[in-house]
């Protein structure tokens, strides 16, 4: 049995191309399936600060290095959030990171949006405006490149394998990479059938950036309705005797990203897959059910086209700072929901 399809990075590095997500968990079910995915064969576990739960990550990798797993066998990432962007603020969160993940590098570090907000206010992850409540204060004045510099002297540190983005448009990668010189290796974006960014892809393969998908089932964080409940999701799921979790994860892996399912809610089972050297095990509440039988799922070009009809003709953006609180005054992708937005992002 295969452990999964590996993609080559821009450094030589591998990145399993099915990741587990570590988003939104009730205490305690991180640690438990972080734990149990690598005894199944995981071997690439997404995280950030601002999931708040990298600590128990952290207790989890302590549990299975070296004794199931060694440390270079595994491929860690996690993400800079917004209120650390000041360049003195960059190393610190980083270090902050590698204490509650238990670890000395990460394979991967991305600053997580383009969007800074202000650090020394102590307000948690999402200061809130005290003058128009529900919404975040924003650092206006700290610039992409500002950021990026302080995480390029990160690689000479060896804290860092390798340096990326996350939500972030061509115009910010151009941006960036122009003033410094120093391309990402990675973006992590919204990816699903709903939203194709074709520009973006093909600007990503021109550039030699990998694109990581996150939400590949879409989330109804804004009330629209589940893409795993589309009738042609269900119909392919079917034909298949797939689950429409499954379907959806492989449209991603067929159109060459890694993959990193999230639990939307505390709960959510994401089912297994293992499909074509690909395989996905993710359930963040039920950690019994994550095993080694893992169920193929390979989509046929026409059912791939399908699905990506969906984008083509009703595309839908899910993750969209305007459209749920804490809100963010702040147009990030250009979407029609972001049209009322007063702030716009300072690339340098």
């Amino acid at each position: 049995m295969s452990f999964g399809k590996t993609l080559t990075l821009s450094t030589g590095a591998t990145i399993p191309q099915i990741g587990l997500g570590t988003w939104l968990s009730e205490p305690n079910e991180v640690e438990r399936a972080v734990e149990h995915a690598i005894r199944s064969g995981y071997r690439h576990i997404d995280c950030a600060m601002v999931y708040g739960n990298q600590d128990e990550v952290g207790r989890a990798l302590k549990k299975v290095i070296p004794s199931v797993v060694k440390r270079e066998e595994l491929f860690i990432t996690s993400k800079l959030w917004n209120t650390s962007h000041r360049p003195d603020q960059v190393e610190k969160e980083l270090d902050e990171t590698l204490r509650q993940l238990q670890l000395d590098y990460l394979d991967l570090y991305l600053v997580h949006w383009p969007v800074a907000f202000p650090p020394e206010l102590n307000k948690g992850f999402e200061p809130e405006d005290p003058n128009r409540p529900g919404w975040v204060i924003l650092d206006t004045e700290t610039s992409l490149v500002d950021t990026w510099k302080a995480v390029i002297a990160l690689q000479k540190s060896g804290k860092v394998k390798a340096i990326g983005v996350s939500n972030f448009s061509i115009d910010h990668i151009k941006g960036i990479a122009e003033a410094t010189g120093v391309w990402p290796v990675a973006n992590q974006i919204e990816a699903h059938p709903l939203l194709l960014q074709d520009e973006l892809v093909q600007f990503s393969k021109d550039h030699n950036i990998h694109l990581t998908a996150y939400s590949p089932l879409g989330n109804n964080l804004s009330g629209h309705k589940r893409l795993t409940e589309y009738p042609e999701v269900l119909d392919i799921a079917k034909k298949l005797n797939a689950t429409p979790a499954q379907v959806l994860i492989a449209w991603g892996v067929k159109r060459g990203y890694s993959v990193i399912p999230k639990s939307v809610t505390p709960g959510e089972l994401i089912s297994s897959l293992f499909r074509s050297s690909v395989w996905l095990v993710v359930d963040l509440s039920f950690v019994a059910r994550i095993e080694s039988n893992f169920q193929q799922v390979e989509l046929s070009d026409e059912d791939y086209e399908t699905l990506t009809d969906l984008g083509r003709n009703n595309p839908k953006r899910f993750n969209v700072k305007t459209t749920y609180p804490l809100f963010w005054d702040i147009n990030i992708f250009n979407d029609d929901a972001e049209k009322t937005t007063t702030n716009s992002i300072k690339i340098a």
